[in-house]
């Protein structure tokens, strides 16, 4: 695997990311760091690769073990140590994963799969930050959730 990372110049703090794949992903900097607030900061952007893999473990997961499921979200609120480096020091996933029947226990399983089996991010997230997990299962079409906490740590 690789990226380059190509500094958008000296009027600003925007870097663009060209995975080996040749996809293209833009961050930049906050204004009182000399960017210009144009798009994800890169800490933001390790949050949201790190969604990005356990959302897709707990999809594939579940299509694997023919669950219909049909929607999935994870809301990620983090905490970061105040002094360099600010690593991150907590981890909160909240997902939201909908389907038809879908057994609450088969989605906490996919969810705890991710975490301790799957998800590389998430393993090199939990060397700093503590990672804690819920859970709501909505059936496709209903407008309330079940909710369970669960944690794996």
């Amino acid at each position: 695997m690789e990226c380059t990372i190509d500094w958008g110049g000296p009027s600003g703090m925007m870097f663009v990311a060209t995975s080996g794949s040749g996809h293209v992903a833009v961050m930049d900097g906050a204004v009182d760091g000399g960017g210009h607030d144009l798009a994800l900061r890169p800490m933001e952007m390790v949050l949201a690769g790190t969604g990005g893999c356990t959302a897709y473990d707990v999809v594939l997961i579940l299509k694997r073990g023919r669950h219909a499921v049909t929607g999935c979200s994870v809301k990620l609120e983090a905490d970061r140590a105040e002094t360099d480096p600010k690593v991150f020091t907590r981890i909160h996933f909240a997902f939201t994963v909908t389907g038809h029947k879908l057994p609450r226990a088969a989605v906490e399983r996919a969810v705890q799969l991710s975490h301790e089996k799957y998800c590389s991010a998430s393993a090199m997230l939990a060397k700093t930050a503590e990672l804690t997990f819920s859970v709501d299962v909505v059936e496709a079409g209903a407008p309330e959730a079940a909710s369970a906490s669960t944690n794996p740590n």
